[in-house]
């Protein structure tokens, strides 16, 4: 039986939105990268429509990263070397969120690549099953990797709130 990738669609838009966004922070370019993610499936008939998605979303980011790397390299080459700077938001409300999506962003950093990557399927909808497809771990390995990386995501954004409050 072909793949019904309407259906695929609908039950998981959102999480591989919400996958995305966790990896490139940019919720316009998510949904992109999302539909390409989908355009990409369309012609496959795979035995888990939903693994091979996440696989192929979680190549496209990785290939968004590269791209905006060297963009930021050839940026900073055209202003001679300058920092690029962005012009601090003026409401109080979208610094305060800005500061709790960098905290998180520095917490994910702090994390072995095999956690974040659990925590991330996890977080995008991913069933134990599905997240050992994408990760190459054995299912039953799943819930005490993703105990121990939810406990050093939470460590680690204690450590690194603790010395900002420290700064100040």
């Amino acid at each position: 039986m072909p793949t019904d990738w309407n259906d695929v669609y609908r039950r998981s838009w959102t999480d591989v939105v919400r996958f995305l966004y966790r990896k490139v922070w940019d919720a316009e370019r998510a949904r992109d990268l999302a539909q390409d993610a989908f355009v990409k499936c369309l012609d496959r008939d795979p035995e888990n429509p939903r693994a091979l998605l996440f696989t192929v979303a979680a190549n496209l980011a990785k290939d968004e990263a590269r791209t905006v790397i060297r963009r930021r390299r050839h940026l900073t080459l055209m202003q001679g070397g300058a920092a690029e700077t962005d012009p601090a938001p003026d409401p109080a409300h979208e610094f305060e969120e800005r500061e709790q999506v960098m905290a998180v962003q520095n917490a994910l950093a702090q994390l072995s690549h095999r956690d974040r990557e659990v925590l991330l399927l996890w977080d995008a909808g991913l069933n134990y099953q599905e997240i050992a497809a994408q990760t190459g771990l054995s299912a039953g390995a799943i819930g005490t990797t993703l105990a121990r990386a939810r406990k050093r995501l939470v460590e680690a954004h204690a450590a690194l709130e603790g010395r900002r409050h420290a700064a100040h």
